[in-house]
């Protein structure tokens, strides 16, 4: 116990609730060597798609499956992807206990908001969930417009809204609305639009160059293989059905 100036005793720490970003692995199957497999396969492309982002395991999908999950292992390949786990939610009492045996704490259903609506089925995939995360909140019904550039690393997030970006996106910013994402500048980072579901969000670009674009869930890096008549051009991306496809804009 440190003491003050005036004798006063004082902590040397206090305690305070706090609110993290953080990402929802949505698991369809209990085989951990399948998630393996599948998580590995849907990363190939994009080996940089994580940077060290807290994860929380939901388990709603697979709450009733009678194997059990072997969470050691589960982690151990969460982490090789720069992943870094810290809690699990949606599991029946048995694969609770085993979560939190392996270490991992008990997460709320308010941690992460899930889609109202959608749930796109997948077959031996690993659903990896948009993040969400209080960045910039925009007012209601009303757009996100920012006029600088966004660097490596930087995040804004629309929340309720669309996003109007006046200036370049970088390879390694993050651009995520709720609503749509206009780009009047090259996009060359990461693009998220309808991050709580709404799978009639787009993404409009006047230089479509982005790294990845995302849409209710659904995405698609992008790096080398945009088609001629889109790459570096005035473009949108749109869900068709389940599918995410990217067009001219004329």
């Amino acid at each position: 116990m440190a003491v003050d100036s005036q004798g006063v005793a004082r902590s040397s720490f206090d305690l305070k609730s706090a609110q993290l970003p953080v990402l929802a692995i949505l698991l369809r199957d209990v085989d951990v060597t399948t998630l393996i497999a599948d998580l590995a396969q849907r990363l190939a492309d994009d080996p940089d798609f994580f940077d060290n982002d807290p994860v929380l395991i939901d388990l709603h999908l697979v709450q009733d499956a009678p194997e059990p999950i072997d969470f050691p292992r589960l982690l151990q390949a969460l982490r090789h992807h720069h992943t870094c786990p810290v809690a699990v939610r949606g599991g029946s009492p048995a694969q609770m206990q085993a979560a939190q045996a392996a270490g991992l704490a008990v997460g709320d259903d308010a941690v992460v908001a899930r889609p109202p609506v959608r749930e796109v089925e997948v077959v031996r995939e690993v659903r990896v969930e948009v993040p969400v995360q209080v960045a910039v909140e925009a007012p209601a019904r009303q757009a996100l417009v920012i006029d600088k550039p966004l660097r490596s690393g930087q995040q804004v997030y629309a929340k309720g809204s669309d996003l109007v970006v006046l200036a370049m996106v970088s390879f390694g910013a993050e651009v995520i609305a709720d609503g749509n994402v206009h780009v009047y500048a090259p996009l060359r980072g990461r693009a998220v639009a309808g991050a709580r579901g709404n799978t009639e969000a787009r993404i409009f670009s006047t230089c479509m160059q982005p790294q990845l674009l995302s849409i209710a869930g659904s995405y698609r890096a992008l790096e080398s293989d945009l088609p001629p008549n889109v790459a570096g051009k005035p473009a949108q991306a749109r869900l068709d059905g389940d599918r995410l496809v990217i067009e001219p804009l004329t």
